[in-house]
């Protein structure tokens, strides 16, 4: 600034010293007049070219020039950079935020003070089944009709969740919304949304499974207790004596079966994989599982006796199957068990090992039961789910069997297939992978 009055000094006394050199002294003064009004023009004239690039909306490249209004259109340009690069920094720091809500797993809604969408991500649109682009600016109560929701509105408590149907919600495939809204600002609303489908099944299946061990252990348990009450009050015969301590000795073992499978699938949600240093041979596994069936069979069933059929190609005894031999067994064993209580008095139960041409080992089973309908196939491996409860205890199942099943078969890296028609049988099969056999030649594919 001091330069720039010594300047404008020098320029002073040039034009004083011009105008007396022309005009004698007496020209001096209109030298100073002139020079001064020539740099105050300069100066005017540098003003208004920076004004006039204030004036512009497009913001063109700052005006260069000289004089004072060069440094103050030098400072305006730093001040200007500086802002730009502030604007970009917050920008980015925006658009990170905004990708990150929109990976949320969580929907995310902002609503104005009119209940309008101003913005939504991708998972808030799926949960409600709206369009971001289509419905910006939409009243959301007009797109979103369910009437919890609506009373939700209404009354404005938001100190807890709304649950309502989501988009793909079917009657056999329910799908369940949390929202909860959030006031902010001036008079604003963040909303969320959660997808509680799975946890409310988590649920469902627990107050089931507590309610079902209950019911299992219970009856039994009365059932004895009435016996000993009996037996404890009145003078039976030694007949009836012996009738009620089998009775009891039967539904005694029945929750030893129940605590036994329970304990085992605990076991299996709650230990390590399988590796690879445990194995069982194949024909060890048959022959074991099918005496146990055989047992069975002759108890349940004197005359007419049911038919066993066990086929196990000669080519398949020296193959190994590489896991936990005790929870190979219990899948096979289960199976060929609930084929043989299922199957009426002279039926019919195959059971059949291949390896098919991907080289995976199948152990299948088929019987000339009842059958199963096509609506109850999807949840036979739930726990305690059965197709006919009275049926199933009187033939001494848990209901947890084919649950075990499903385990071992998904600790082991295989799968639990079943096909079943009412009135034809029930075919189940365990697939073991590749991976699990030893002892595999290319001699025994099956195609």
């Amino acid at each position: 600034m001091l330069g720039r009055f010594i300047s404008f000094a020098i320029f002073i006394l040039l034009g004083a010293l011009m105008g007396a050199l022309f005009f004698q002294w007496s020209g001096a003064f209109f030298g100073v007049t002139l020079t001064a009004f020539c740099w105050w023009f300069l100066e005017a004239r540098r003003g208004y070219r920076l004004f006039h690039w204030l004036q512009q909306p497009d913001r063109a490249p700052v005006p260069h020039t000289r004089g004072l209004w060069g440094e103050v259109s030098d400072r305006v340009s730093r001040m200007l950079r500086e802002s730009e690069r502030q604007v970009a920094v917050s920008q980015q720091r925006l658009g990170d935020f905004l990708a990150a809500i929109q990976a949320s797993p969580n929907g995310v809604l902002l609503l104005d003070q009119e209940g309008r969408i101003e913005w939504a991500n991708q998972t808030a649109a799926q949960h409600l089944g709206i369009d971001v682009a289509r419905d910006h600016q939409q009243v959301l109560t007009n797109l979103l009709r369910s009437p919890d929701f609506l009373d939700y509105q209404l009354f404005a408590d938001f100190s807890q969740d709304v649950v309502i149907a989501g988009r793909d919600d079917k009657p056999q495939r329910p799908v369940r919304i949390a929202i909860r809204m959030h006031p902010y600002g001036d008079g604003r609303k963040l909303m969320l949304t959660r997808d509680i489908t799975a946890l409310e099944q988590s649920e469902a299946m627990r107050r089931d499974f507590v309610a079902n061990v209950s019911h299992e252990i219970r009856t039994p348990l009365t059932v004895i207790a009435g016996f000993i009450e009996t037996m404890q009050s009145l003078n039976l015969e030694p007949h009836e004596t012996k009738r009620y301590l089998e009775l009891m000795a039967g539904y005694s073992s029945r929750m030893k079966s129940l605590v036994e499978d329970l304990l085992i699938l605990s076991r299996l949600e709650g230990s390590p994989l399988p590796g690879d240093d445990q194995s069982v041979e194949l024909a060890t596994l048959w022959d074991l599982t099918q005496l146990e069936a055989k047992s069975l069979s002759a108890v349940l069933f004197a005359m007419p006796k049911q038919q066993l059929e066990f086929h196990l190609p000669a080519e398949y005894n020296g193959m190994v199957l590489v896991g936990i031999p005790s929870e190979i067994q219990s899948a096979w064993s289960n199976l060929l068990s609930n084929a043989v209580r299922y199957t009426p008095a002279g039926g019919l139960v195959q059971a059949h090992a291949r390896v098919d041409a991907r080289g995976c080992l199948c152990l299948s089973v088929k019987d000339s039961g009842p059958g199963i309908g096509p609506e109850h196939l999807p949840r036979l491996t739930e726990r305690f789910y059965r197709v006919d409860s009275s049926r199933s205890r009187d033939s001494g199942g848990t209901g947890l069997g084919l649950s075990i099943v499903k385990h071992v078969m998904q600790r082991h890296g295989g799968e639990l297939l079943i096909d079943s028609q009412l009135g034809q049988g029930s075919r189940f099969e365990l697939v073991f992978p590749p991976a699990r056999l030893r002892g595999l030649s290319d001699a025994t594919w099956a195609a």
